[in-house]
């Protein structure tokens, strides 16, 4: 997968103009603008680059809100896990958690604490609508014939015999074909899976172990064994922790970490069992084929249960579109997450059945949060929180191996918004400025929302966006079976009607994307 990184560019079909929508936070009929693009593929790198400049994903939809304009500005929110202490109403949901696991204790009165997210995110709705006018699907055969045969002549031009890249071709045909197609992959997928017990050993590893470490290893195995779902791609049984960061020799003046809160011991006769597992979504892996039913019918109920939905809209198609379908390529490095990067479903079962899924992508620097969705019977377990904080640990298992992915993207904050400023309250995070696309520590932010609700973070009135778009030509095009740059179709196309939006798309995701992506 991670091979076709410099043969297989970002794909994106940008959407001229701004639309005026009702917005899924204050509920005004026409106070919700963005940009938008359709994603037919990304690279992970390019999303990254992407979601930290404002834009955000849903689906395979793509949209930055106008910030200046919009009437709930939406700033992107990223934690720092590294640096995370759980607050004490994170504590206190987690240690409900263990109370009900061990037994099966419920916490009476209400669940304030529980955040929620607009449904099926309404604050791109309009766009959404927009969306289903175009035929996003009708020149995709054509599409994927023009690259190929792109790509077969770049060959030639090399001097290359076509006979012998045939293999090659048809795998690049294959591949842009899964691409621009409907997400389902035509050839089946290879899938990252975690080595069985007792199955060979990972060799990157010194051979030597202390003794404390063997005897976990051998419990972590003897509960694998006794539940095969530890053959899935992930797997965290609750009571286990992971072995993130090395003892310390004191540790009885140390306040305890998230992991220790999380994994605290059970008891043998624990009333549940909690288990997380995390499956690749896009491509669906074979874990995620056999699971799919199951976590439809948790989001079906979690939709009409929660926000009020009728029982014909969470269909099976809208919950494949914006929670399954994404345009981010599956890319598994050596020296990245065991898992890869992608986007991912993370379920949580328990005993023997999903509960909730958070729908996440990993990215090169970061975790981030895309969607929650959870059975309505469990709402008194604050599943909202609780999941929040096991993807923070997730962030930091990952930054284990792959040291630059530090940080935990929660998505946007919404300061006008109360039901929302929840996600403030994870600590240490810092606020994208909407002008210069620097993080600027969010107890800084906060004063200058108070006075206005949207804000310039960064205070330096010399700063500048540095990755801004300085060199349009060099911007990449994808016209008639050829990739060329923005400067050399403009000469052949004479269009000038068409610069005002290629310039608006240029601005918004910046000179390093404008070079990568094809438009």
């Amino acid at each position: 997968m991670a091979s076709w990184a410099a043969l297989s560019p970002s794909i994106v079909e940008y959407f001229e103009g701004e639309d005026s929508y009702r917005c899924g936070y204050c509920k005004n009929e026409s106070g919700s603008r963005s940009n938008g693009m359709w994603a037919h593929s990304m690279t992970v790198q390019d999303y990254q680059d992407l979601i930290d400049r404002g834009w955000r994903r849903s689906g395979k939809y793509v949209y930055k809100p106008v910030m200046n304009q919009t009437c709930c500005p939406q700033y992107t929110i990223r934690c720092r896990p590294l640096q995370f202490q759980p607050s004490k109403s994170h504590k206190k949901v987690l240690k409900k958690m263990l109370k009900f696991l061990a037994k099966g204790e419920i916490s009476k009165g209400n669940c304030e604490d529980e955040p929620m997210e607009p449904t099926m995110d309404e604050s791109v709705a309009g766009d959404f609508a927009l969306i289903n006018k175009l035929d996003i699907q009708c020149d995709l055969k054509t599409l994927s014939d023009d690259l190929k045969e792109t790509f077969e002549s770049g060959e030639k031009k090399k001097g290359k015999s076509p006979k012998k890249e045939e293999p090659k071709e048809l795998i690049q045909s294959q591949h842009i074909e899964e691409k621009l197609g409907s997400g389902e992959p035509s050839h089946p997928v290879k899938v990252h899976m975690a080595p069985k017990p007792g199955k060979g050993a990972d060799l990157s590893k010194p051979p030597c172990r202390k003794a404390k470490e063997i005897r976990k290893e051998r419990k972590r195995l003897k509960l694998m064994q006794q539940n095969p779902a530890g053959e899935l791609e992930g797997f965290q049984a609750q009571g286990e922790p992971p072995s993130l960061f090395p003892p310390k020799a004191n540790k009885s003046n140390q306040p305890k970490s998230l992991e220790d809160l999380i994994f605290e011991s059970l008891p043998e006769n624990a009333s549940h069992k909690l288990e997380v597992r995390v499956v690749r979504s896009s491509p669906p892996s074979s874990q995620f084929k056999a699971t799919f039913q199951e976590s439809y019918q948790v989001y079906k109920r979690y939709q009409m249960v929660i926000h009020q939905d009728p029982p014909d809209k969470p269909t099976v198609s809208q919950f494949t579109r914006f929670l399954c379908s994404s345009p981010l390529e599956a890319e598994n490095p050596p020296h990245g997450p065991d898992c890869g990067y992608g986007s991912f479903h993370q379920q949580y079962w328990l005993d023997g059945r999903i509960i909730a899924v958070g729908v996440i992508d990993i990215l090169p620097y970061c975790v981030s949060s895309v969607y929650l969705y959870y059975d309505p019977d469990y709402s008194f377990l604050s599943l909202g929180v609780y999941s929040a904080l096991r993807e923070i640990g997730f962030t930091r298992q990952l930054h284990q191996k792959t040291s630059q992915l530090s940080y935990y993207y929660m998505g946007f904050y919404i300061h006008s918004c109360p039901k929302m400023k929840y996600k403030g309250q994870y600590r240490p995070s810092d606020l994208l400025c909407p002008e210069t696309y620097v993080w600027v520590p969010i107890e800084q932010c906060l004063s200058l929302l108070e006075n206005s609700k949207y804000c310039r973070f960064n205070q330096d009135p010399e700063a500048v966006d540095e990755g801004r778009s300085k060199e349009p030509d060099r911007l990449q095009v994808f016209h008639k079976k050829a990739i060329l740059p923005y400067g050399v179709y403009k000469r052949q196309r004479k269009a000038a009607a068409e610069e005002a939006a290629v310039l608006q798309y240029a601005r918004l995701v910046g000179q390093a994307c404008a070079e990568r992506m094809l438009l």
